[in-house]
């Protein structure tokens, strides 16, 4: 193994098999893991976010994961300059770093570098959030789906930061937030390999609604209960809490509530994988395929 310097990426949708595969490579390599799932960062959502256990974390150092709180803004900037301070110096200990989650955009920010959007008026922001608290979620999905189809198809369309902000550069520029992502990539001091982790539909759905049972079983009401005052919190616009507020607002019963936590988690899987698709240097493994990607990530080394 030479003295280069490699990023070792690891992405798929929630359920795939991610944490166990990172844990493994980790130790093999004896480094660290930056977590580039958004939902992860934050310390008061754990249930909801299946964060590695407290056990796997003790196994392998982890990075980003519990380090803000849920009242902190964080965007993918900011977690870029974070991110690839960390890279640095896991880099001066070790050849290999391991950086894995669910979030497209967060990963891109590193791999890639971020694409240079514009700001836009503040009126015209004030005006779109005006809207939205007085028509609702299902508004703001309508009117990027029509302006910007493109992004609407890989965006978390359960965040509503990320489709104001979409549809604020698309009315402040008039052209589409999808037409901004294009810039050239970033040149890192490190090698990136990409591996993504799939299952067949139905057996990735089936271990989600496993997983949700689980999360409902150890407590994911609760947790969300105990949240509940802070529900229009950004870092709370997803799924595993929004439809559980749902519940608590009396909007519908328990029954229904845990009926869309499992659809939601279903829909959010679909739109990680249409967002790692579009990636052709990822390359696809079965999460079982465990010694296969270990001797297929050594000859990218080689």
């Amino acid at each position: 193994m030479s003295d280069k310097k490699y990023l070792i990426l690891v992405v798929g949708p929630t359920a795939v098999g991610k944490t166990e595969l990172c844990l493994n490579l980790a130790k093999k390599f004896k480094t660290e893991i930056v977590s580039c799932d958004s939902r992860q960062f934050y310390r008061e959502l754990n249930l909801g976010t299946a964060k590695p256990s407290p056990q796997e974390l003790l196994e392998v150092k982890h990075h980003l994961i519990d380090s803000l709180s849920i009242e902190e803004a964080y965007d993918v900037r900011k977690f870029e300059k974070d991110a690839l301070q960390i890279l640095a110096t896991i880099f001066q200990k070790s050849n290999v770093a391991i950086m894995t989650g669910g979030s497209g955009l967060f990963a891109d920010a590193i791999t890639d570098g971020l694409d240079e959007i514009p700001d836009v008026e503040p009126e015209i922001r004030k005006e779109i959030i005006k809207e939205f608290e007085s028509k609702g979620l299902e508004w703001l999905q309508a009117q990027l789906s029509k302006v910007d189809p493109e992004y609407y198809s890989q965006v978390d369309r359960q965040n509503p930061q990320r489709l104001m902000r979409a549809l604020e550069v698309y009315r402040g520029t008039g052209l589409k937030f999808s037409s901004f992502r294009v810039k050239k990539k970033a040149i890192r001091p490190f090698q990136v390999i990409k591996i993504g982790l799939d299952r067949p539909r139905q057996e990735l759905y089936d271990r989600i609604d496993l997983r949700m049972d689980q999360m409902i079983a150890a407590g994911l009401f609760d947790e969300a209960d105990a949240l509940f005052e802070k529900r229009h919190l950004n870092s709370l616009q997803t799924v595993g809490y929004i439809e559980i507020f749902g519940y608590l607002e009396g909007k519908y019963d328990k029954e229904e509530a845990i009926r869309l936590l499992k659809r939601n988690s279903r829909r959010y899987a679909k739109r990680q994988m249409t967002w790692f698709r579009r990636d052709a240097e990822i390359r696809w493994f079965h999460s079982g395929q465990q010694e296969e990607i270990f001797s297929w990530i050594v000859t990218q080394m080689a």
